[in-house]
């Protein structure tokens, strides 16, 4: 059984995920919660394995009580709940170092995939919503007229022309499988490029990799 609680302020939809991932799965539903101060006093009380939060709530929005909850328990596993109106606020929750994030209106069944990939120490990024976040960025950082160019921080992070695509294509929500598809390469050689990544970035995982890349403008 994995031990969730949803942070969600609106009750039909907090009670209908409950119903949902409990007569689906194998998924235990063992607290609720409708803002993020909630959400934190019930992870330190039920200390659940994963949490699905939602991103605007009255009180304490998901950002902020991701980032206390992962500060204070970092071994419990957020998954982000959003809109695509929520996008511009998908950065900064995994910068507050949520797991990942999907879509509220999601099949249930990739809902349940996603949640046992997270607690299985995996990160949660749908290829449909990756591409919305990278294009908000990217206008983002044409309107402010960001200066530092691909080159530099490639030469930062020494980072060579494979591994840069692998990157890219990692951030477009690609599995190791599809990335050797479509490099034409070895499933063992793509693992080793992300491992490479993950040395050179100095991060552990896919969602730190993509949050690091974003911020030091790697990838446009």
């Amino acid at each position: 059984m994995i031990r969730t609680i949803i942070v969600e302020d609106q009750e039909l939809i907090r009670k209908s995920l409950k119903i949902l991932l409990e007569s689906m799965s194998d998924i235990k539903i063992i607290g609720m919660a409708s803002n993020g101060e909630e959400a934190i006093e019930l992870c330190e009380k039920e200390n659940p394995e994963v949490v699905l939060m939602d991103i605007q709530m009255p009180v304490m929005d998901g950002v902020k009580a991701t980032e206390e909850i992962k500060k204070r328990m970092p071994h419990i596993k957020v998954i982000i709940l959003t809109t695509f109106q929520d996008i511009t606020y998908v950065l900064n929750a995994l910068n507050a170092g949520a797991e990942g994030y999907i879509l509220k209106a999601v099949n249930p069944q990739f809902l349940i995939n996603g949640i046992k990939m997270v607690y299985h120490g995996g990160s949660l990024i749908p290829q449909e919503l990756a591409k919305e976040v990278f294009q908000s960025l990217h206008a983002v950082a044409v309107k402010e007229g960001a200066g530092v160019t691909t080159s530099t921080v490639l030469n930062t992070y020494d980072l060579n022309k494979q591994e840069l695509k692998v990157l890219k294509y990692v951030a477009q929500g690609l599995s190791n499988k599809a990335i050797a598809e479509r490099m034409y390469l070895s499933l063992g050689t793509v693992k080793n490029y992300i491992s490479n990544i993950y040395s050179k970035l100095d991060v552990k995982n896919r969602t730190s990799a993509i949050t690091k890349a974003i911020d030091e403008k790697i990838i446009k």
